[in-house]
């Protein structure tokens, strides 16, 4: 993969609580693959979450839209980290 030289890189951190966000989510992340470096979820099944963290390089706007619209879908929850350097 090529360094995408207006890009940022962040972790987005994902709280699924409702099993119905689920396809939600996953369409979310698919229209934004492109920028997508890598992906880690985990069942927590005996609470009923699922926790999911994004590696992602892009564009600021779009680092933020699909943290928005993760955050937008019922039951879900995404926060955002940048390194404390730019990069």
């Amino acid at each position: 993969m090529e360094k995408n030289e207006n890009g940022r890189v962040a972790l987005i951190g994902i709280i699924v609580s409702d099993g119905g966000a689920v396809e939600s989510v996953n369409a979310a992340l698919h229209d934004f693959g492109e920028y997508i470096l890598g992906r880690m979820g985990l069942p927590i099944r005996d609470r009923g979450i699922n926790a999911i963290s994004i590696v992602i390089d892009a564009p600021l706007d779009k680092i933020n839209s699909l943290s928005g619209k993760l955050g937008a879908i019922r039951g879900v929850s995404a926060k955002t980290l940048f390194p404390s350097k730019a990069n």
